[in-house]
């Protein structure tokens, strides 16, 4: 086998890697820039992360999440915001939601935050990467969940950086193609998922990113649902962690033995831990 290190953001303030991004963002922002508030859509944890960020700097932020975002984060996010955010549920999907947060943006005058596409929050899920090589220099892979892929574009590049010969595999959830799509034909266009245990990964891939993706990932790695809910078992189980299936996909596509992984030194995000009771013990019961 190989040797294994995972990045467990799941411990991180809000529970997960998205404050990097969002705090790296709003602190970027011109002072007039952030007196018009912001808006941001998500599918629930970049939206802490900017609840977060807008109490730190007593900024007015609109949080657009779509229908399938778990009511534990709906709550979080209030929790994390309080005074400083307007929570809207928008539709059932992430691109219903992400399609009216633009509108609103505009006709609002509100400063639009991408979870994923936007340089600055990228950059600050990059620190990611840069805190793994710094952990073990000489990984040899790194697997990481891949949604709108501002995390693993962060994270391969900080990573490359300092290590040119490593591999960065982005995982997926097979109930959300959008990104096997997109590079098959070669462009990005909405496609249909399913509700899916990692339900953080909902919404579609990014034009912007697609070139990244093509040219210096070394491929994609679909996860089924059940390998999904033995990854969230797994790292309860093993490692005694709470871990949503966004979090977990990365162990499930290494445990499901999608890659040849011996004698390697491999690095797995695992990105977040919040995680509804009702999923939470579905996944555990469907290993029963």
């Amino acid at each position: 086998g190989g040797e294994v290190w995972l990045k467990l953001e799941n411990q991180q303030i809000a529970g997960s890697f998205k404050p990097r991004g969002a705090l790296n963002r709003m602190f970027a922002m011109a002072e007039e820039e952030r007196q018009k508030g912001v808006i941001t859509c998500s599918s629930g944890n970049h939206a802490q992360g900017m609840a977060m960020a807008a109490r730190a700097l007593k900024t007015r932020a609109v949080i657009c999440v779509p229908g399938q975002c778990p009511q534990v984060k709906r709550e979080a996010i209030l929790e994390r915001g309080g005074e400083f955010v307007e929570l809207r549920v928008i539709g059932t999907y992430y691109d219903d939601a992400e399609i009216e947060s633009l509108k609103m943006a505009e006709k609002e005058n509100l400063i639009f935050v991408s979870a994923f596409d936007d340089p600055y929050v990228s950059a600050g899920q990059g620190t990611v990467g840069l805190e793994m090589l710094q952990d073990e220099p000489q990984l040899d892979v790194i697997l990481c969940q891949i949604s709108g892929a501002g995390l693993i574009r962060g994270i391969a590049t900080a990573a490359k950086a300092l290590r040119p010969s490593i591999k960065v595999w982005g995982v997926h959830a097979k109930a959300n193609p959008a990104w096997t799509e997109a590079l098959k034909k070669g462009k990005v266009e909405l496609v249909e998922e399913e509700v899916s245990l990692a339900d953080a990964l909902g919404g579609g891939a990014c034009q912007n990113h697609l070139d990244f993706v093509r040219d210096e990932l070394e491929g994609l790695i679909a996860v089924s649902e059940d390998d999904i809910a033995k990854g969230i078992r797994f790292m309860f189980e093993k490692h005694h962690q709470l871990v949503e299936g966004a979090g977990a996909i990365a162990v499930a596509a290494a445990l499901s033995g999608s890659i040849n992984l011996k004698e390697k030194k491999v690095g797995i995000v695992v990105s977040g831990g919040n995680i509804g009771e009702e999923k939470f013990l579905a996944a555990l019961g469907s290993g029963r």
